[in-house]
Parts: structure tokens; sequence; C-alpha cells
């Protein structure tokens, strides 16, 4: 016989469970905590430490069935295509720094020179590995992480466990934001890529006229050199760049967490 004490323990497990789901997806698919390097006991805890209370403001109670029905998978996959969603509008919005770098980096010539990136685990470009660790301190700036929190705990509101599916307007917004992350890439490669493009022309118009001249021997360094000064230049312009794509796309997560 079970004791009086432990009666309802079962129910409260599970209901943890279900308090960690949503914010447990948005974390997979968002910038930073998605990444590989963060512990998923750390990642656990600190989706089970905001998806408590948020459940508990609903009122929620555990399907009759038990989640092993069909209400209960339903339940689930609701919750996690919500979590997915909320965190996949951020990582679009974050993405558009490492885009602008694999544009920049194309035009200076090292579109081949690749690192190994710790948030991914697979090879970018040099410049695109810059401006993602610069897109990472602007986010953390920018209390990017904070705001994803507070969009977890207000999509309870709207869209309540068992009712969190996604509306037809939700999904189109998500899908057709999926824009703006080639758009803003290219504004934020703009200043520096038209440049190096400008550079390249002047360099092939000198090769026309003194046939002689190695291209390749001074073409790409003279390349190089001007996109690492356009780069110390541009900075401001980039970061304010990267910064708005990011809250485009904390924009775009508040909007799905409201049902819009």
């Amino acid at each position: 016989m079970i004791p009086t004490g432990f009666a309802g323990v079962e129910n409260q497990l599970w209901l943890w469970m279900i308090a960690m789901i949503r914010p447990g997806a948005a974390f997979l698919a968002a910038p930073i905590f998605g990444a590989s390097f963060v512990p998923v006991q750390l990642r656990l805890v600190i989706a089970l430490a905001i998806g408590i209370p948020a459940l508990s403001a609903t009122g929620f109670t555990l399907p009759p069935d038990g989640l092993a029905s069909f209400a209960g998978l339903t339940l689930i996959g609701g919750e996690v295509m919500a979590g997915l969603a909320l965190g996949f509008a951020i990582m679009l919005g974050f993405s558009a720094a490492q885009l602008g770098g694999e544009v920049i980096g194309n035009a200076m010539g090292l579109g081949f020179a690749a690192m190994v990136d710790p948030a991914s685990g697979h090879s970018n470009p040099v410049i695109g590995q810059f401006l993602s660790i610069l897109a990472t301190f602007l986010f953390l700036a920018v209390n990017g992480h904070l705001a994803l929190a507070a969009t977890v705990v207000e999509s309870y509101r709207a869209l309540p466990p068992g009712h969190a599916w996604l509306s037809p307007e939700s999904a189109h917004g998500l899908i057709m934001f999926g824009g703006v992350l080639f758009s803003a890439g290219l504004s934020i490669a703009l200043p520096v890529a038209f440049a190096i493009v400008l550079v390249q022309i002047v360099m092939g118009v000198l090769a026309r006229s003194a046939p002689q001249l190695n291209l390749f021997a001074v073409g790409f360094p003279a390349a190089l050199l001007a996109g690492i000064v356009l780069l110390a230049m541009a900075a401001p312009v980039i970061a304010e760049g990267i910064t708005n794509a990011m809250n485009l796309g904390i924009e775009q997560s508040h909007r799905i967490a409201v049902g819009g």
C-alpha cells in the first residue's frame, strides 16, 4: 500500500514533465541555450524553473486517461511545436549575422577558410564565426535571453497546454519571416561587401591596363587588407544591423506567443 504522503507524487512528476516541454523545446531551437556546449542538465533545470510557475498560473490538469492517450499525445505535440516555434523565430534573427559573415568572407576571398563553430559543431567561414560571436555578445547585451524566457511564460496565456497548436496566421508569419533572414544578412554585409567588390573592380581594371601584373598575387592581398580595414570601420553599423535583426526575431517570437 502506498503511504498517503506519497499518493500525489506521480501526478506531480507528470506535471513537472509537462512544464519542461515547452521551455525545453524553445531552448533547443534558440541561440546560446541550444548550443552543444550548454549541459543538458542545466537546460532542464532552467526549463523547469520557468515552466512550473507558468504552468501553475494556467490551472492545468492532466488528461483523465493520462499522457499515454490520444489527448496526452496531442498535448505533448502541441507543447513541442509551440516551444520550437518560439525559439526558432529568435534563431532566424540571430542567424542573420552568420549569413552576413559568409557574404563578407566570400567577397574577401576567405570563403575557403573555415573554423569549427562550438555552438553547432559544424565548420563555418571565419568571418561568419566572428560575427556569430559578436551576435552572441549583443544578444546577451540586449537581454535576449530574458526576453525569450518572458515570451515563453507569456505564451501560456494565449496558448495554454492542450490548446497550444499554432494558428495558420502564426505559422504563415513564421514562414514569411524566413525571408527576413536573407534581407537582414545582406543589409549587415552590404557596407563591407560592396566596398570590396569595388576594390576587385579596380584591380580588374589595373590587370587589363597592365597585363604583366599578376592579379592573384596582388588582388587577393588587396581585397583581404581592404576587408579587414572596412570591418573595423563598419563595426558600429554591422553591430546595429545585427541588433535590429535579433530584435525582429524577438518581436516575431512574441507575436507567436500572443497567438498573432
